[in-house]
């Protein structure tokens, strides 16, 4: 079984597949990848998405698309170099793996999600409305490393920080319809801090939706 989460950063991606690499599953993590690399290229103190978040900063900042730029371009080869792994695992059936994406995997390419698509269970992490504005406020506390693709604007009379919140929770409903016509399962899962959540909550739904697809292809 191999999955791949995606959503906005914030939802449990890292969560849920440090969860599932406690029962076995192989962990590809996106985001410790790219702040490897950018350890090495911008160095950076660690690699944690907090410091990339920092280096990336906020979309109204100086050099924002150029530093969105490069995490776009290393994010490309991250995932390509992760799918490699996956497509060529020995054993039948190959041992699980969960690739924990970064929230930008939406723009990598046609041609790079269609074989996510095809070499994994695609899992989309939703968010409530309730979620979505505690995202909004980490967010502004503490960046983490959002690509914007050119669509914050400040509109007549609007301060920075209003256009941001407006912005953010704009770029949300965007990437949600593009998540889920990625995803081959959208669910939302709770992320809990004190007490380890059971990794079943995540897996039962992809084991069904595998189930239901194999009976669809039965002749």
């Amino acid at each position: 079984m191999q999955i791949a989460l995606i959503g906005m950063s914030g939802t449990g991606k890292s969560y849920w597949s440090y969860r599932l690499a406690q029962i076995g599953f192989t962990c590809y993590s996106c985001d410790d990848e790219i702040g490897r690399h950018l350890i090495r290229e911008q160095g950076l103190t660690d690699g944690a998405i907090e410091a990339v978040g920092r280096w990336m900063g906020f979309p109204y900042e100086p050099g924002f698309a150029l530093r969105e730029s490069r995490y776009l371009e290393l994010e490309t080869r991250v995932l390509t170099r992760f799918l490699d792994a996956i497509e060529n695992l020995p054993g039948e059936p190959p041992p699980p793996g969960v690739i924990d994406t970064t929230g930008s995997v939406i723009y990598l390419g046609d041609a790079l999600l269609d074989r996510l698509r095809r070499a994994t269970v695609v899992v989309y992490l939703t968010a409530s409305p309730e979620k979505r504005q505690a995202l909004l406020e980490g967010y502004r506390a503490c960046p983490r490393p959002v690509i914007w693709q050119g669509r914050f604007r400040r509109d007549p009379g609007e301060e920075t920080n209003e256009a941001l919140a407006r912005g953010y929770m704009e770029l949300v409903d965007v990437r949600d319809r593009r998540y889920r016509r990625l995803a081959h399962i959208t669910i939302e899962l709770p992320v809990p801090a004190p007490a380890p959540a059971d990794p079943n909550l995540l897996l039962a739904p992809v084991q069904t939706y595998l189930e239901e697809t194999d009976r669809a292809a039965a002749p």
